[in-house]
């Protein structure tokens, strides 16, 4: 393994021989963009609050004043400028000025056809595929988990991002080396922590956040704020590793809210907004000479950017906003064109883009996709692995993550022992009587209730992780239907320690009978609920992406589902208007495949000669009176009716409940092609819902 010190280690992957080679060049990469103009209608009323506001594609902080046409909003006004590889470009402005929308149409945020004006790298247009694969976007906020280390959180990163043509001991050179770009050295094996977990500083955070972004060494860099909520030296020393992976061959764009003067002293080049349109590019020495000009001269003990930030917001304060500061900079522009020859020239020393990208590949630097040499192809791969690699992976993932917080499956097992506890104690031993009849039915309809509404605790899983999943998907680390699948395999084992608990604590000492055959048939069915239900809740947490809303839908759906089940009401008093609903009941077929389990017998006797009386009126009569009344009926009918004759079998039992309509085999495979049908459903939502593009 070779490293190159031109300022980012990287891995040389096809490895000179003979070691050291002289340093070249890095490979000239110029990204143009020409009059973007954007604009978005008002919203009519109120819309879904977003989850998490920092991560919104279009916040309310970032847009600028409503457009001359009175019902849309223009973001971007006829935006112009560029950004070269080796230099910090950095846009600024106050809130509202539009910069980070400015950022997402560079990153191919916005969909093409409502985004006017043209962005090429090289000359050449940029979208689709090749974009994906050359760039990476750092979002605002740091979305890690939280028990991984750092050095992890790279490697699971440097899995999807690098093609498995690279062998393991490369990806893992790869890490190393980020890890000391980053200046993460000494915190390699700390883990990320959150707000229970103690872990590494908010600017090791950030600095981790990049670097999984930028594990496959990507020409174009986007950045969101990087160093928002951070002190000054941890801002600072962000800005400077942002800087060496710009000197390492990348194009480099972000957004920064208020540099200090340390911070503006890195950066190459500014392009200041205010309202969506320009009104400051350049350098950012040429802040003092072009404000001087414009007859607002900077103090020199001044921080420059502060003093045109300030600027700004007091012209914005005016009808007309800073209009006269972008006409202003218009006419300055046009002034310096005598400086466009020097542009010219560079533009015109830039490679085509795919020799530029084999180039790049050529020297150590790590595209997506671009294992097998071919990544400067007119097809691009979308993704850098094949599915069942990336299954593996998020599964290895998600098991490290939740393995070492072991104390959240020791609660959802407390909670399923305590509740079958509960359950076993109050129905005790039930005997084979009419009222034992009932109380299995109760029994029955509670567990197996119990085991959709434990399976809530799935809701937060994907709630929490979705950003997390929409910045890993938007660069195509891997398919949606591998995080279907994997999310699914993770959740399974768990369920059958859970079944097991569960039955194993009950079904004795309720007394069910049936032996081992229905003890196993009853922990079948037990894991076909919690599979069921926990694909119905993982579908609504994509479907309602907030925590304690949907708690309240599921809650709601779980007591509809019980009200239909055939417990309170069977299935031939349901009205026909309703039967429907009691066919969409999860919790039907389980029910009905417990007790068909538990009354199939048709040879056990649940009530014998005067025990038919029991709840009604003559019940509360002696036992003389039971036994005449008894000889009357027996009479009447012409049998001979005894007290040990048997009048209710458990074929009766499941005829009164009416759940004789489908066995107990196919209430096994109905509910788990539940499971099966919630969670395809999952991967439509994930699919049709989360494109992570403005409109």
């Amino acid at each position: 393994m070779t490293m190159a010190n031109s300022g980012q280690a990287v891995v040389d992957i096809d490895e000179a021989a003979g070691g050291g080679q002289a340093m070249r060049s890095p490979v000239p990469y110029v990204l143009n963009f020409t009059d973007l103009s954007y604009s978005v209608k008002k919203s009519g009323g109120l819309g879904c609050l977003p989850s998490r506001p920092s991560n919104r594609l279009a916040s309310s902080a970032d847009l600028p004043a409503a457009g001359p046409a009175g019902n849309t909003k223009t973001l971007l006004d006829g935006i112009s400028g560029e950004a070269r590889d080796g230099e910090l470009f950095a846009v600024m402005g106050a809130s509202g000025s539009g910069k980070s929308t400015l950022v997402d149409a560079l990153a191919g945020r916005i969909a093409r056809d409502s985004l006017r004006g043209g962005v090429t790298l090289n000359g050449e247009p940029l979208h689709g595929r090749r974009l994906r694969a050359i760039s990476a976007y750092v979002m605002q906020d740091d979305l890690l988990y939280p028990m991984l280390t750092v050095r992890e959180t790279l490697l699971f990163a440097a899995e999807f991002r690098l093609p498995r043509a690279l062998s393991p001991e490369r990806k893992l050179a790869r890490v190393d080396a980020l890890v000391d770009q980053l200046g993460l050295a000494r915190a390699a094996d700390t883990i990320i922590g959150d707000e229970a977990h103690r872990g590494v500083s908010g600017g090791e955070r950030r600095r981790v956040s990049i670097g999984t972004d930028i594990i496959h060494d990507p020409i174009l860099l986007f950045l969101d704020e990087p160093t928002s909520g951070l002190d000054s030296a941890s801002a600072f020393m962000v800005v400077q590793v942002l800087r060496r992976i710009a000197q390492s061959g990348s194009v480099v764009i972000m957004t920064i809210h208020q540099p200090s003067a340390r911070i503006l002293g890195i950066l190459d080049r500014l392009l200041l907004l205010s309202r969506g349109r320009t009104v400051y590019a350049g350098t950012p020495a040429g802040l003092k000479p072009f404000f001087s000009e414009f007859g607002a001269p900077i103090p020199d003990n001044e921080n420059p950017a502060e003093f045109a930030l300030d600027t700004i917001r007091e012209y914005e304060r005016q009808p007309d906003g800073a209009a006269a500061l972008a006409d202003f900079n218009a006419k300055w522009q046009n002034s310096s064109s005598s400086a466009s020859t020097g542009k010219e020239s560079k533009l015109m020393s830039t490679m085509p883009l795919e020799q530029a990208i084999a180039e790049s590949v050529s020297r150590g630097k790590l595209v997506a996709g671009s294992g097998s040499g071919s990544a400067v192809s007119g097809s691009v791969p979308t993704f850098a692995n094949p599915p069942w690699t990336e299954v593996w992976v998020l599964m290895k993932r998600s098991f490290t993550n939740t393995g070492r917080m072991p104390e959240l499956f020791a609660m959802r097992l407390g909670t399923i022992m305590v509740t079958g506890f509960i359950l076993a104690t109050i129905f005790w031993r039930l005997d084979d009587s009419p009222k034992g009849v009932q109380e299995r039915l109760g029994f029955f309809a509670m567990a197996m209730s119990t085991m959709f509404y434990v399976c809530a605790d799935a809701l937060p899983v994907f709630v929490q992780e979705r950003h997390i999943y929409l910045r890993e998907t938007a660069h195509n680390a891997y398919r949606r239907i591998s995080y279907v699948l994997a999310n699914a395999a993770v959740s399974f084992p768990p369920l059958v320690l859970l079944s097991l608990a569960f039955a194993v604590t009950t079904f004795w000492a309720v007394g069910l009978a049936g032996g081992g055959s229905s003890f196993l048939f009853f922990v079948l069915i037990i894991l076909a609920s919690f599979w069921a239900g926990s694909g119905f809740v993982t579908f609504l947490s994509a479907v309602v992406p907030h925590v304690m809303l949907g708690y309240t839908v599921v809650v709601a759906i779980l007591a509809y589902f019980l009200l239909f089940s055939g417990f309170f009401i069977n299935r031939d008093r349901i009205p026909d208007y309703w039967i429907w609903f009691h066919y969409l009941s999860l919790v039907k077929y389980p029910y009905q495949a417990v007790l068909q389990n538990e009354f199939r017998d048709a040879t056990r006797c649940f009530s014998r000669g005067i025990e038919m009386f029991d709840g009604t009126p003559v019940g509360r009569m002696s036992e003389a009176v039971k036994l005449k009344v008894l000889d009357a009926i027996s009479r009447t009918l012409g049998s001979n009716m005894t007290v040990n004759t048997c009048v209710t079998t458990g074929a009766d039992v499941l005829a009164q409940q009416a759940v004789t309509d489908i066995g107990k085999w196919k209430c096994l495979l109905i509910t788990v092609a539940w499971g099966f049908f919630f969670r395809a459903l999952f991967y439509v939502v994930l699919l049709v819902g989360s494109k992570n593009k403005r409109k």
